[in-house]
């Protein structure tokens, strides 16, 4: 629809506003939408450096610099505000250029099973170049650039087309399609390409440059449809075969963008510096190590410039933005689901957590040395009261991590990655608290008479192929090997309900690894347990202690056998639940080595 130009010939500013129509809700087209550095590129606009600089009250400067054709530019980036599923404002003040001030506010309003956008743009020359563009094509251009990638999102959000946007075909290194083909071939052969190397090749070489600076396994897996192991051990085989660089990112806490990046573990810092958030922080394996890969730049360099600082889609668990004037009250129009959420402001300071269940959101009350919730708000709406004597701009976030961040704690449970990339290990000395892991010790009842019966070579062999198996269990369950102690083995899964499930198929497949087995039988003993540890560098390789590496140990030298013996941590886990009321289990409890009191636990026979 065309947009009403609300301009005139001597105005000083200019506007328009475009009028789009979407069959799809407004919770499909606002993550495409509301992607403003994905728009931003697939737009044509110029890629930016920002300069972070602190001011003395501790909220941040952001001056961007760019060309746009023969034109340097330069502004102020002003935090976009925006209300998640609503609307967002972005504005730039510029400092050099024909342009003085440009804004840009989309606002969605929900249309029976679809939705309408309203895009309003506002621009005030610098000078008389800069109302010659405002005053002639420069209105009926973006109208034209942006109402396409307006009807692209239509298509995409109703599951028209693959991809969001069109865009230009990337820059490729000179040579980089041969040597992709090669690499895919390489993949594959591998084991670990799952059929996925030519279709992540192909993002190598056709998507946008926002979808290449963090490729995240995780994410590719719920995108695709497949397996989170499977993506995993593709982006870690497709760094063997140089199609793909790793990367440890630690990620800021607040804006959960990577401020420190480095090519090894034993390199990571332990902590950084966020000129976004302007705060010191450190790190946390369970919580902001993540690791991510992008194109080798032997294949496809990236640009290394912005699209768009700031944006809703930049930091998706951020649910409310917005800048309040000093000692003013504003009332925002939010719909927020019950939750956890952290209530602070984009300037350095205090936080207040809390736990939402619906109703009235609590209002949200800054003042200079605080941050509180006060009583509820209007329904629908969240009440911002600014009491200090500043601009403050208030931000609602939802406190769950990401769920696509692929964190080190994780990593370290992948028996790919401990294969592949066994010299990612931790600076000798450093010791790293992990929250929680899932171990699984076996070793086998009565391998000293079985050596006596059939002799070293055959008890040897058979030692092996069960060894053999055991592997091939724990990484189908995406666990990982961390050590063999003579004829035992130590495995580590992230998920405690992996680890169950890898003991069942175990204790099965022993009875058909022993069927018409002349040579000889063995007989599997497992304990699991889960808890928090530390993880260590030990003999070249990540390894795990603490209480909860003894336990798992202790559980497993009950078991007679057949059985499997679980902690009462891993029975309550919610994921393990379910997977226990098929089984036949008793309760019971010993005093083990090490541990004052006897100890509970779960004799499973599966």
């Amino acid at each position: 629809m065309p947009g009403k130009d609300y301009s005139t010939p001597m105005a000083r500013t200019f506007s328009r506003t475009f009028h789009w129509q979407f069959d799809s809700p407004v919770d499909a087209v606002w993550p495409i939408l509301a992607d403003t550095a994905r728009f931003n590129e697939a737009a044509g606009l110029p890629d930016h450096d920002v300069t972070e600089t602190p001011r003395p009250d501790g909220s941040v400067e952001y001056v961007a610099r760019g060309r746009m054709g023969p034109v340097d530019l330069e502004w102020e980036e002003i935090p976009v505000n925006w209300v998640w599923g609503r609307w967002f404002e972005h504005i730039r003040v510029f400092r050099k250029g024909p342009i003085a001030r440009l804004s840009a506010r989309l606002e969605f309003t929900p249309d029976g099973d679809g939705c309408r956008a309203a895009y309003t743009l506002a621009a005030e020359p610098a000078n008389a170049l800069g109302w010659l563009v405002l005053s002639t094509r420069f209105f009926s251009g973006t109208e034209k650039n942006f109402g396409k990638l307006a009807a692209d999102a239509r298509d995409y959000a109703a599951g028209r087309r693959d991809d969001p946007f069109d865009h230009p075909a990337p820059s490729l290194a000179p040579g980089a399609v041969p040597r992709l083909d090669e690499q895919v071939a390489r993949i594959e052969d591998s084991g670990f390409g799952h059929g996925l190397a030519k279709r992540l090749a192909d993002r190598v070489t056709g998507a946008q440059n926002v979808d290449l600076w963090r490729v995240r396994p995780l994410a590719l897996a719920r995108e695709w449809g497949v397996a989170a192991r499977e993506t995993v051990e593709l982006c870690l085989e497709a760094t063997r075969a140089g199609m793909l660089d790793l990367r440890w990112d630690l990620l800021c806490p607040r804006c959960r963008i990577a401020k420190a990046t480095v090519a090894s573990l034993d390199a990571l810092p332990a902590g950084a510096h966020c000129d976004t958030c302007n705060i010191d922080y450190g790190r946390d394996y369970a919580r902001n190590v993540e690791l991510s890969f992008r194109p080798s730049p032997a294949l496809r360099p990236l640009a290394g410039g912005e699209y768009c600082l700031f944006g809703p889609m930049s930091t998706p668990h951020i649910k409310l933005h917005v800048t309040v004037p000093p000692g003013e009250t504003r009332d925002a129009a939010a719909d927020l689901a019950p939750g956890a959420y952290r209530l602070r402001t984009l300037e350095p300071g205090p936080q207040a957590d809390l736990d939402f269940d619906g109703g009235g959101f609590p209002s949200v009350e800054v003042s200079a040395d605080s941050v509180a919730a006060g009583a509820p708000s209007r329904d629908g709406n969240v009440s911002l009261v600014n009491r200090d004597t500043r601009p403050r701009t208030f931000i609602v976030e939802a406190r769950a991590w990401a769920a696509d961040a692929f964190t080190a704690d994780r990593v370290a449970t992948y028996q790919a990655f401990r294969d592949l990339f066994s010299d990612q290990v931790l600076r000798p000395g450093d010791e790293v608290a992990v929250q929680r892991v899932a171990l699984m010790f076996t070793d086998l009842r009565g391998s000293t008479a079985l050596y006596e019966k059939v002799g070293d070579a055959a008890a040897y062999g058979l030692v092996r192929e069960h060894f053999a198996f055991l592997a091939r269990i724990v990484r189908e369950h995406d666990g990982a090997i961390v050590k063999t102690i003579g004829d035992a083995i130590m495995a580590a899964f992230h998920d405690p309900a992996d680890a169950l499930r890898a003991a069942l198929a175990a204790q099965r497949t022993v009875a058909d690894f022993n069927r018409d087995r002349e040579t000889g039988e063995v007989a599997l003993k497992i304990g699991l347990h889960a808890g928090p540890c530390i993880a260590v560098t030990l003999n070249g390789r990540l390894d795990y202690f603490g209480g909860t590496v003894n336990l798992a140990a202790r559980l497993q030298g009950q078991s007679r056998a057949g059985d499997i013996v679980l902690s009462p941590a891993v029975a309550i886990d919610p994921a393990v639940a379910p997977l226990l009321g098929n089984l036949d289990s008793v309760e019971e409890e010993s005093p083990l080595r090490g541990f004052v009191n006897p100890v509970p636990y779960l004799r499973l026979t599966p």
